[in-house]
């Protein structure tokens, strides 16, 4: 099979689709791997790197495209590279189909096969392809809530970790999975005052257990929301519901309970967001405000950190994809009902319920 990698295009994303060390595996395989002159600068992995292994660098994504028969990636792929895809072509990457109509249609049109990393899924229900930029984003969450408090990009001035004779400053993280642990993990670290929200109780008397009382938990439901927005400094928002919209928890109206100057951080812009009032950002410019809230919402947080993104993503990623290219996506996904549940879009159809109903398109699973 000829793999393709193509340099990531979407604003300020630095990661490329894969490692020198998943290249030499593919390679080792019997496969072809192209590698779009350039893709792996933003991590500190230049063209030399893939040459070495067995990779040959191309000069143009049209060559990248035109010449796979498994295109690589990282992110979902943006209006220049919808004409380059071609009806068969195995598409691997976050795909975050639901609350983009626009893409979804384009990915029908061309009729790809589209495996996306967020709906791959195990039997306990963990993602295991998204697990490593949850984790990258959900510290970044708090790093980035920091900032939007600073004076200067329009918060309210507060330390999140206070000073001695200074309270600290009031977090809280809606959702207790990937995103929401490693958001908690971070705001603790820094020293703030911290509170997490989910609606399961056992998720809860785990946070209780594993953090000694040091964060406090809550219920979620929309009295204990409201008040904890009235309280906080920085809400982190971190629901996840697999291949799905996000369910929109926080209005606008809601926005009136926060303190002038506070921060929200939307970890779940990628499927929609879970504020009413987030609108996607990119790193350029990553804030705006609404009812003098600080919004922060880019929807590619992970590509900041680019090196230790890419590495984390390929430790996860590899593995699968090095099965769809030994075994091709059909048997591939016959034989791996984890992969499976990673099949969006085939042949022109929406294989993923959550997609369906999201953007309205016929559900029709593939039986393969």
């Amino acid at each position: 099979m000829i793999v393709g990698v193509p340099r990531e295009i979407k604003p300020q994303e630095h990661r490329v689709g894969l490692l020198p060390a998943g290249a030499l595996a593919l390679t080792r395989s019997g496969h072809t791997v192209l590698v779009e002159s350039g893709a792996g600068d933003g991590s500190g992995l230049p063209n030399e790197e893939y040459i070495r292994v067995g990779a040959q660098i191309v000069e143009s994504a049209e060559e990248v495209y035109g010449r796979s028969d498994m295109i690589w990636k990282v992110k979902e792929p943006i209006a220049p590279e919808f004409p380059l895809l071609r009806a068969g072509q195995i598409l691997y990457t976050y795909l975050h189909l639901a609350p983009d109509p626009v893409q979804t249609e384009a990915l029908l049109k061309a009729g790809v096969v589209g495996i996306a990393y967020e709906t791959v899924e195990l039997p306990d229900g963990s993602l295991p392809l998204l697990t490593p930029m949850s984790e990258v984003a959900g510290r970044l969450s708090v790093q980035a809530g920091a900032h939007c408090l600073t004076r200067h990009a329009g918060g309210s001035g507060v330390l999140l970790g206070g000073v001695p004779g200074v309270e600290p400053g009031q977090v809280t993280v809606v959702g207790g999975g990937i995103v929401g642990l490693n958001a908690v993990k971070m705001a603790i670290g820094l020293g703030a005052d911290v509170t997490i929200l989910d609606v399961s109780l056992p998720r809860l008397r785990w946070f209780d257990n594993q953090f000694h009382g040091r964060v406090k938990t809550l219920y979620s439901n929309p009295y204990n929301m409201e008040r904890m927005l009235a309280k906080s400094d920085l809400v982190i928002g971190a629901v996840l519901l697999p291949g799905a919209k996000a369910p929109k928890l926080i209005s606008r109206e809601m926005l009136g309970l926060m303190k002038p100057g506070s921060a929200i951080v939307d970890v779940a812009v990628d499927q929609g967001g879970c504020v009413e009032t987030t609108k996607p950002t990119t790193h350029a410019d990553p804030t705006y405000l609404v009812d003098g809230i600080v919004h922060y919402a880019v929807a590619n947080m992970p590509g900041a950190v680019a090196r230790t993104s890419t590495f984390a993503l390929n430790n996860a990623t590899i593995p699968y994809g090095l099965r769809i290219a030994n075994l091709g996506w059909e048997a591939a996904v016959k034989g791996n009902p984890s992969l499976a549940k990673g099949l969006n879009v085939a042949n022109g159809k929406v294989t993923y319920k959550a997609v369906a109903d999201a953007t309205g398109h016929p559900f029709e699973p593939l039986s393969v």
